[in-house]
């Protein structure tokens, strides 16, 4: 970062780091890295945060998904056990430790240490210092969004079970969201198994509160062998279609000359604890083994199709409420 900012300010323009120090509860936080071995027999997201409910009670947490199980498990720990850093950024959960570069993970059933090898982040501006753009700087907000890493190559191993499973050569991606509670609906996807390297796609369509009257936002980054595409509220990109069934996730979206189209095939998930309110006591089934077509062009000219692989997909809340008919 090209300037010095006070603490209070810093996470501000490095949404990666731990929001909640200045926060009122209700509040919550979590980080979401997902891990695929090379052989891409195994899949996992772990999701560790800390949450505050609207009488102050908190606890920080390690959700696991096991993403070709669909099985999860929420590990709670006693909201001491929870640490962080800004420089470097980390933050550690009893013996667990998460880093831009780095995961080490001591769970009942899930051990070891993994590199975060050349990670991708977003593109950082002074005036868009993350993926929600100038939304970034509004206090109000009931959810934000960021992003660790776009892509990235894993090294390491874990023990999963009892069975060691190597992850040299694996792919992994990351993010997070921080605020009071997840939307009252919402489209998310995320994939960066293509036939092209540095390819990564991550999708958010949610209803959004504000100032007394609710609206659709949208943030779409389709990184193309390192260029990154950007279709977002804030860029004045607009949604042409949105629709979601129990099979199927159709996003059709457009930014001037650039059309981007998305077909989804839902897989089966597991269920994993979201936030309402601070308290984890909603419910979300998030799949990690979908797929995910995807065509770019710009005017008739087609930049990319392709098929994303082991995409992360979730439709949560009134779902029906984003949905635009082409």
């Amino acid at each position: 970062m090209a300037f010095s900012l006070p603490a209070r300010l810093r996470p501000i323009w490095d949404p990666v780091l731990y929001h909640g120090t200045h926060a009122r509860a209700p509040f919550f936080e979590g980080w979401y890295f997902k891990l695929v071995d090379p052989t891409e027999q195994y899949a996992f997201a772990i999701i560790p945060g800390i949450a505050y409910g609207p009488d102050g009670q908190a606890h920080a947490f390690v959700q696991v998904l096991d993403g070709k199980h669909n099985q999860s498990a929420y590990h709670r720990f006693p909201v001491t056990d929870f640490r962080t850093s800004d420089a470097p950024f980390e933050v550690r959960i009893g013996p667990n430790i998460f880093s831009r570069e780095m995961i080490t993970l001591d769970l009942p059933h899930l051990r070891g240490t993994l590199r975060l090898v050349s990670p991708v982040a977003w593109p950082w501006r002074p005036w868009s210092p993350g993926i929600m753009g100038w939304f970034s700087f509004v206090p109000f907000m009931e959810c934000y969004h960021g992003i660790v890493s776009l892509d990235h190559t894993l090294a390491g191993s874990l023990t999963w079970q009892g069975q060691e499973i190597g992850f040299d050569g694996g792919k992994g991606y990351g993010e997070k969201d921080w605020g009071r509670s997840f939307p009252a609906a919402w489209i998310w996807g995320q994939t960066n198994h293509f036939d092209r390297p540095q390819t990564s796609l991550t999708v958010s369509i949610a209803r959004i509160p504000w100032v007394g009257v609710d609206f659709n936002g949208f943030i779409v980054g389709f990184l193309l062998e390192g260029k990154l595409y950007r279709f977002a509220t804030y860029t004045g990109a607009r949604i042409r279609q949105v629709h979601a069934d129990d099979q199927t996730v159709t996003v059709v979206l457009t930014r001037g000359a650039l059309r981007l189209e998305l077909h989804a095939r839902r897989a089966s998930g597991g269920y994993l604890a979201a936030p309402v309110l601070g308290v984890m006591e909603g419910r979300v089934n998030e799949s990690m083994s979908s797929e995910v077509t995807v065509t770019l062009r710009r005017g008739k000219a087609l930049l990319y199709e392709g098929t994303g692989r082991h995409a992360g997909l979730e439709v949560g809340g009134n779902a029906e409420i984003l949905f635009v008919k082409s």
